[in-house]
């Protein structure tokens, strides 16, 4: 017994020197500046167009809320992380930050309270955002944003996550040096390495995750970064490997999708839906043709948007659903009854209108909630400023049962030169009446 009894104490001491430890733990914490009033002023449109590239309304606009306001679920391996109010209100909002508090939360993720931020927050990517931007984003939030006196949902984790001192440990463990560093004598790439890592944080979704769920690497100097990840059961797909979209596609193509969510080959759908109507078909042509010329080089060089001929297993697929046999199996049999109209038998669709099943990144993702989730929800286009029309994909889930959604995801899964695995009637049942699934919040 007193041997326990010393194993127990001596468990317990451990434990508050960790703790103590913890509070001394040595994070790369961005410099104070100096302080700026509220009424810093910012050149008209630089602070929308900086917070546009940022991606800023993305996550802290509710769908059917006020700009700003937060409360949109961000689903996470530990439980919903609900967004906060960024509003300049002084009570619930950020109405009261200085600039050095304000870039705090950026940076190392803190607030004026000096409570961690769970890193949903991307703050990994934006403590690599230039001094200017900072300022301009301030400006724009303090002086052109409504504010909102509305507190939204709380954030509450089951234990051990809602014990926001230990997000200190994983800062220390997780966050690399604050600043970004141009390293490509092109400026073209190096304005397209920073909208890509920082601003747009495009790694926050498309790198894996490491042991700790920290993203694995932060910049393209790493081999892993953009390699491709996994957001709220969604596939993000790779953006570097040989098959990759920007390895696969011109130049013009990839710059299209950004714009306006479509081209020949694909359309968007999920997160990526709220990515280009909050973000990305409001930047510039140079900073399109930048992010395009760095997504292209650091995966050796790009595409030429050729589409490879069919092969033996895409024909075959084809005049299977040519001769619509009444004896085919279920899949094939439930992908004319309600596909064929739009993707066709060739799973080619049409070009800027109906994307591509064959060859298609979500279709083939190793996380199946994605194809499964527009099977049973649709899926809306965004409308943009080149693309107006929100075109949209009709919900399946109320007509078919869940063994039908599996046997025609598998089936598409397997059709024309398409090799993912099989889907289970068990799999459309978790993900059938998923609430978090991303919306088009002003469709």
């Amino acid at each position: 017994m007193k041997t326990f009894l010393r194993i127990v104490a001596g468990l317990i001491v451990l434990g508050l020197v960790a703790v103590a430890a913890i509070a001394f733990l040595p994070i790369r914490k961005t410099p104070p500046n100096d302080q700026l009033a509220a009424n810093y002023e910012v050149p008209a449109g630089q602070g929308e167009y900086t917070m546009r590239l940022a991606d800023c309304a993305a996550c802290h606009t509710a769908e059917g809320g006020e700009p700003f306001a937060g409360g949109r679920a961000i689903e996470s391996p530990f439980g919903t992380i609900w967004s906060t109010n960024i509003t300049p209100d002084p009570d619930v909002g950020i109405g009261g930050y200085t600039l050095d508090e304000f870039r705090a939360v950026l940076n190392d993720g803190v607030r004026r309270d000096g409570t961690h931020l769970y890193p949903a927050m991307p703050y990994d990517n934006y403590r690599k955002l230039s001094e200017q931007d900072i300022r301009v984003l301030y400006g724009f939030f303090m002086n052109e944003v409504e504010p909102v006196a509305s507190e939204g949902e709380t954030t509450k984790l089951d234990f051990p996550f809602d014990q926001r001192w230990g997000i200190r440990v994983w800062d220390w463990a997780a966050l690399s040096a604050p600043g970004f560093t141009p390293r490509y004598d092109d400026p073209v790439l190096d304005r397209g390495a920073y909208l890509v890592e920082t601003l747009g944080h495009c790694g926050a979704c498309h790198t894996p995750r490491n042991a700790i769920f920290a993203q694995a690497a932060t910049t393209g100097e790493d081999a892993t970064f953009l390699t491709g990840g996994a957001i709220g059961g969604w596939s993000a797909p790779d953006l570097r490997g040989p098959n990759s979209a920007p390895q696969t596609w011109s130049a013009e193509q990839l710059k299209a999708y950004l714009a306006s969510g479509r081209n020949d080959r694909s359309a968007v759908t999920g997160e990526m839906s709220l990515v280009i109507a909050h973000s990305m078909q409001y930047a510039s042509e140079d900073d399109l043709d930048a992010i395009v010329a760095y997504l292209r080089h650091i995966g050796g060089g790009g595409g030429d948007g050729t589409q490879p001929e069919p092969d033996a297993d895409a024909e075959a697929t084809t005049e299977l659903l040519a001769s619509a046999d009444p004896a085919m199996e279920l899949g094939p049999r439930l992908y004319l009854d309600n596909c064929n109209a739009c993707h066709f038998t060739d799973g080619r669709g049409a070009d800027g209108v109906f994307p591509e099943l064959d060859g298609n990144s979500l279709v083939n993702a190793s996380q199946t909630a994605g194809v499964i989730d527009v099977i049973l929800n649709g899926s809306r286009l965004p409308s943009t400023q080149s693309r107006p029309a929100d075109l949209a994909m009709p919900d399946f889930g109320h007509r078919l049962s869940d063994e039908e959604v599996a046997a025609l995801a598998t089936f598409v899964r397997s059709a024309w030169s398409n090799e993912a695995g099989a889907v289970t009637a068990d799999d459309v049942a978790r993900r059938r009446g998923n609430a978090g699934r991303p919306q088009d919040p002003r469709s």
